[in-house]
């Protein structure tokens, strides 16, 4: 069983729009929002999906078998599946992006970079959107850096790394974690945090002449800037 993220009218959120972010940023795709979190960011956009002191559980929860999800993606007719959460590795995915990418989808899985992944997704899974986390995400150091972990990410070359910048100073801390593990700059992406247009803009001009400058990528949050906070879009 799946825990799946439970949209306020109660449906799964599984839901059809364009991936936001890195590599793959204007993509249409079929979004999978798993929930529990094994990290707690302070600047974090989904936080229903972790937070059982703010969220209720049961009201934000729904469990779901992995072909139940697979027949609603099925159903959008998209090509590229994103698996998002929480933290969607905290889960058994081998059956569900089994599932998906035997009947041809392209499956990208978006995690913290805290635990590494199943060997049995290793060849199911087109591309990694790993996303370790800074001092700027309030989370202690010895949870949010498992060298075991981001150091099989690093080995993947389908592992982009990218890194939420409140700061300036947040840049060198990103590039000296891609440093330690030898992720080479055609990698590392590095993004403005906000949760409206206006938060995302103002760090994005500074974020992207940094990012030009030190040969790293650059991405904006689309979907912020198209839709704010709003769910399942």
């Amino acid at each position: 069983m799946l825990r799946v993220s439970r949209l306020p009218s109660g449906e799964p959120e599984i839901f059809l729009s364009i991936q936001g972010e890195g590599r793959t940023a204007g993509t249409p795709s079929t979004f999978v929002r798993l929930a529990t979190c094994n990290l707690a960011c302070s600047w974090c956009a989904t936080a229903y999906t972790w937070d059982w002191a703010l969220f209720d559980y049961d009201e934000q929860v729904l469990q779901m078998e992995a072909a139940e999800v697979s027949k609603r993606v099925e159903a959008l007719h998209t090509g590229n599946v994103v698996i998002t959460g929480g933290e969607p590795l905290l889960q058994p995915l081998d059956s569900l992006v089994n599932e998906l990418a035997d009947s041809g989808h392209t499956v990208e899985i978006e995690t913290n970079g805290t635990i590494a992944p199943s060997p049995g997704l290793l060849d199911k899974v087109t591309r990694w959107n790993v996303s370790p986390k800074l001092a700027n995400s309030g989370n202690p150091k010895s949870k949010r850096e498992v060298p075991d972990a981001l150091g099989t990410f690093a080995e993947m070359p389908n592992a982009d790394w990218k890194f939420v910048i409140v700061e300036p100073a947040d840049v060198d801390e990103a590039a000296g974690l891609a440093e330690r593990y030898g992720v080479p700059q055609e990698r590392v992406t590095l993004m403005p945090e906000g949760t409206s247009s206006k938060d995302i803009q103002a760090r994005s001009g500074w974020l992207a002449a940094t990012a030009a400058e030190r040969g790293f990528r650059f991405s904006s949050r689309l979907q912020v800037m198209l839709w704010g906070t709003e769910r399942a879009r």
